[in-house]
């Protein structure tokens, strides 16, 4: 079990990498908040800029957390169809391998953070040190539709819906894929062909403009995908 001092240098490597990403706002920008306890560090950094942005929030929390540090949070659906491009998705990550291929989705929200780093011109990854990998790992976190639900997790093999989390953003059920990692791309093509899985949180590394690591007080950018 991780020690109070450890979950303190984690918390000021997550600090240093928001601090750093905020630096990529500029006034004019719109802006994808992406979810997770990296990002919370990441709402006050930009709020303290007092910047003129416009926001498009992942999911329920991080809206709600935006907006009381007074952010402006607009829609990213049908009601807005004025914004189908942002210019900068700021996210973090549950691994990054040397190839930045990514796993995201411990909260529950990454099909939705998918969406929005898609939908940016740059889309920088925030992480403290630890979740730098050689290799990834499962869980892969996957998303499918409450129907079908069991023929879904069949076809899935290895995995086991999470018992106590909330529904997804878009009412969808969150399971983990515990299998081997052999071939990220391969296995991404694998989920895409499922159907009844809405989502999964393999991001691959085109997807991706920075990676940047808190490594104790200080945040670098991790060099180019080799």
């Amino acid at each position: 079990m991780p020690t109070k001092a450890a979950d303190g240098r984690t918390d000021q490597e997550k600090r240093a990498a928001a601090e750093a990403a905020a630096e990529f706002v500029e006034s004019g920008m719109t802006v994808g908040l992406g979810t997770g306890s990296t990002v919370a560090f990441l709402l006050p950094a930009l709020a303290e800029r007092r910047l003129d942005i416009r926001c498009v929030a992942t999911s329920p929390a991080t809206e709600a957390n935006a907006r009381s540090l007074g952010l402006d949070v607009v829609p990213f659906d049908e009601s807005a169809p004025a914004i189908s491009q942002l210019d900068v998705a700021i996210d973090g990550a549950d691994q990054v391998d040397p190839d930045w291929w990514l796993i995201k989705g411990g909260g529950g929200a990454h099909t939705r953070e998918k969406v929005v780093a898609a939908a940016a011109a740059r889309f920088v990854v925030i992480v403290s040190s630890e979740k730098v990998v050689e290799r990834l790992e499962s869980p892969v976190p996957v998303e499918i539709l409450a129907f079908g639900a069991q023929a879904t997790l069949r076809e899935l093999q290895r995995s086991v819906l999470r018992p106590s989390t909330p529904l997804s953003p878009e009412g969808g059920l969150i399971a983990d894929w515990f299998g081997e990692i052999r071939d990220p791309a391969q296995l991404a093509s694998w989920f895409d062909s499922i159907a009844g899985l809405v989502g999964h949180g393999l991001f691959p590394p085109e997807m991706v403009s920075d990676v940047i690591v808190g490594r104790g007080p200080s945040a670098e950018r991790l060099p180019g995908r080799r």
